[in-house]
């Protein structure tokens, strides 16, 4: 009987367990970003506050997969909002890097 509770909730805990990296392209693409903003931070193409306005952006991304995953579920509408925002940010990195605004050193 237990061996059976064990198996059972061992199979009812999969489907939560598989959803935690139900995004991993999102993932994928956020530390991208991260890489990219520190890139431009440290070679002077990003100021300090185009920075902090790309973090607090990414910020609000990281707030809307764990929004979407807080069911447990994400569900394909709650994928293409998610995608819309992660090429937002994507955009504003690329513009931001380009804008030709330098840090002064």
């Amino acid at each position: 009987m237990l061996r059976k509770a064990l198996i059972l909730a061992t199979l009812l805990a999969m489907p939560v367990l598989a959803s935690a990296a139900d995004t991993p392209a999102l993932d994928h693409a956020q530390q991208n970003q991260r890489a990219r903003i520190e890139q431009g931070l440290g070679s002077g193409e990003l100021t300090v506050p185009e920075t902090r306005y790309l973090k607090r952006q990414q910020v609000r991304l990281h707030r809307h997969e764990a929004a979407a995953k807080s069911d447990g579920v994400v569900t394909q509408g709650e994928r293409h909002e998610l995608r819309h925002h992660a090429r937002h940010t994507s955009r504003s990195v690329y513009r931001q890097k380009h804008d030709g605004q330098k840090r002064g050193r």
